[in-house]
């Protein structure tokens, strides 16, 4: 009860503007030398996808006002690793190479000087892909539309719809690279396994259940080679918590799919965390990591099964810092305060602005291992009729971004 009356305090103090909040709304303006940050790295739901196979590529050759916003907060930005969420993935990499050629490879608006990334790595997810199972209780197996997507590994309309891709100017170890993309939500010990409410009878069969797939889209964990040294960018985008009924099959599936990280960094043998190629296991106890994604979950709003995020905030092995922050989240939260007068989190925190209904949550984030040193952080998102808040709609979602240290 103290916890929640001294968050909503700090919320409602920060929306009437009485507390000073430490946040940037241009990291192009101060971008540090090498010599104090050795590692910008950011993470960032660009929202570039599409409803068909290969549309996606369609949009970007055509020309896509979105796709150059995207692109000129990257350019602002300039960060030297940077994971991109909902990014369509196509097995060619064709989209990612006309993105990075026809927009990132080329001065925008309101952006900076043309960005070059020499590395990238991206891989098969599970959204779109069909399942051949009735996966959310119809009695049917879908085959097009909705139907399609909501019986497929993770909900798609296509084959890699919402996929993710990875920059970097760093070069990449993809050859010891792990995807967790088919491990079995089964496999995991005590798994949130979805039932219904009034009798706790299981949402899915058994012969559904041994089958249904972890992750909604995958989780990587890609070694890249930076000046801090060898660096895993633990990444994901778990389910929205929603879009389910009273079984909350998504708000369980999200839940776990956080907390596959948290698992994956805690001591212990863990011989059920089995990778695609067959490995065994979490990650090295020595191995620096930065988590990086569109987790799905707030800390303290919103839908969502909280203890999930805030376990892996406060996992010991994640570095304790200061929340990056932004003036346009704690703009855009002042402007809904009445729709929201409940929420308990600090709105600078926010890291995009999902409507009415939904307001500014916490749910991109970017969280660094102990054994580096943290230079600063924050949102891209500058407070209205700043400099760089007309590109910041290119997406529903807002970029964040830390500067790393030995």
């Amino acid at each position: 009860m103290i916890r929640f009356l001294l968050l909503s305090a700090a919320a409602l103090c920060l929306l009437a503007g009485c507390v000073r909040v430490h946040v940037h709304g241009d990291p192009a303006a101060y971008r540090r030398a090498m010599s104090d940050a050795d590692l910008r790295i950011a993470t960032y739901n660009a929202s570039l996808y599409a409803e068909t196979a290969g549309g996606l590529v369609a949009r970007l050759r055509a020309g896509d006002d979105d796709a150059r916003k995207v692109a000129a907060v990257l350019q602002r930005v300039r960060p030297d690793v940077v994971l991109l969420n909902e990014f369509d993935h196509d097995a060619a990499g064709e989209a990612a190479d006309v993105f990075q050629r026809r927009y990132l490879e080329v001065a925008q608006a309101g952006g900076g000087e043309a960005l070059r990334y020499p590395y990238r790595y991206f891989a098969p997810v599970n959204t779109g892909v069909a399942s051949g199972l009735d996966l959310d209780g119809d009695g049917r197996i879908g085959t097009e539309g909705r139907a399609y997507g909501n019986d497929a590994w993770g909900y798609g309309l296509h084959p890699g719809q919402y996929g993710m891709l990875l920059l970097s100017k760093y070069p990449i170890d993809t050859a010891q690279a792990r995807t967790f993309q088919h491990l079995r939500w089964s496999e995991m010990p005590d798994a949130r396994r979805p039932v219904w409410p009034d009798d706790g009878r299981p949402f899915h069969t058994d012969a559904v259940w041994s089958q249904l797939r972890l992750s909604s889209k995958s989780h990587w964990d890609v070694p890249v080679r930076t000046p801090l040294g060898t660096v895993h960018v633990l990444a994901s985008h778990p389910t929205p918590p929603v879009f389910d009924g009273p079984e909350d099959r998504n708000g369980r599936r999200n839940a776990d799919e956080i907390r596959l990280w948290t698992d994956y960094l805690s001591p212990g043998e863990h011989p059920w965390l089995c990778d695609d190629a067959g490995r065994c296991g979490g990650l090295d106890a020595e191995a620096r990591f930065v988590i990086l994604g569109d987790l799905n979950n707030d800390p303290a709003d919103g839908d969502g099964r909280h203890e999930a995020i805030v376990e892996l905030i406060e996992h010991p092995r994640v570095m304790r810092h200061a929340t990056p922050a932004s003036q346009g989240g704690l703009a855009a939260a002042g402007a809904r305060r009445e729709a929201h007068a409940d929420r308990r989190g600090t709105p600078a925190h926010g890291t995009g602005d999902f409507g009415p209904r939904v307001g500014v949550l916490r749910l991109d984030y970017a969280l660094p291992s102990t054994g580096m040193r943290l230079i600063d952080s924050g949102v891209y998102w500058p407070a209205p009729g700043t400099p760089g808040a007309e590109i910041v709609d290119g997406s529903d979602h807002r970029l964040v971004w830390l500067d790393l240290a030995r």
